[in-house]
């Protein structure tokens, strides 16, 4: 469990660091089409989960910016969460949703790439490793790669071999994995010399181990290659967002200041080229 010490010293003050939160989530189920996700059997996360909530509840802490990473697989919700951001500039931009592969790839990258706040897309490795050998798919990727767009992709251990595979066939995409340490003792070596690969270390999982995997992700993607994520408000399965910032604050106290400053901030611009406002 975190200290409780370690916890009143992430709430006393704002950090020195800034701080760029690199997965959020919104989304308001009372809109008159709903949403896909979450489900209304979720109790939690199923009620509307707005910029201003996460304001309130993260800048006090430090948290002056975040990218929303899109859970929806409806096309139009990329729109509605670029039209979020314009009314919200704590939004620094979208890691959106689009299907490459399909034949209507290329024209809904059109549609979007012209806006600076997007900034990728996301796919699960399901996805990717049904296509790995599919040409029309690794097109639409490259054409990612040539609109500076990053690629994240979400799945757990079995991500680590698939990202090598495709960094490998596509070196200039820049990939991001999404909600390292995995609880498992998964093998990180074959990303350690990837350059373009960043990992979000951004699962904080409430077990004595946790720092000791979250080592081995360091040692691995080196303070060049880690960004912060929250994974709010999925992350208050975990425990609440001060907690498992502080989880993080306190792992980088360990470090220098410069790495910490990296993974809360500078890195994100590395992996995501977001815009000045």
């Amino acid at each position: 469990m975190l200290a409780r010490r370690t916890l009143l010293l992430a709430l006393a003050a704002p950090p020195a660091t800034p701080i760029l939160d690199t997965h959020v989530h919104f989304y308001d189920p009372s809109r008159p089409q709903g949403v896909p996700w979450p489900p209304a059997s979720d109790s939690l996360l199923h009620r509307p989960v707005l910029p201003p909530e996460f304001q309130t509840l993260a800048h006090p802490l430090g948290v002056s910016s975040a990218i929303v990473v899109e859970a929806s697989s409806w096309l139009d919700d990329n729109s509605w969460i670029l039209d979020l951001a314009r009314r919200h500039p704590l939004i620094r931009g979208l890691v959106g949703r689009l299907q490459p592969g399909l034949p209507a790839f290329p024209q809904q990258l059109a549609r979007f790439q012209s806006n600076p706040l997007f900034l990728g897309i996301r796919i699960n490795v399901q996805t990717l490793n049904q296509n790995l050998r599919n040409p029309v798919f690794l097109d639409h990727l490259r054409r990612l790669a040539a609109a500076n767009l990053a690629l994240d992709l979400l799945g757990g251990p079995p991500l680590i071999e698939s990202a090598a595979r495709l960094h490998d066939a596509i070196p200039s995409l820049r990939l991001v994995l999404d909600h390292l340490p995995f609880e498992k003792d998964t093998p990180l070596h074959p990303l350690k010399d990837r350059p373009n690969v960043y990992a979000k270390l951004s699962n904080f999982w409430n077990e004595p181990r946790w720092s000791e995997s979250a080592q081995r992700v360091f040692e691995n993607f080196s303070e060049d290659r880690l960004l912060y994520g929250s994974n709010w408000p999925v992350s208050l399965r975990q425990g609440p967002y001060a907690q498992n910032l502080a989880r993080a604050q306190s792992f980088f106290q360990q470090k220098s200041p410069a790495a910490a400053r990296k993974y809360f901030h500078d890195n994100s611009r590395a992996a995501y080229r977001w815009p000045d406002q």
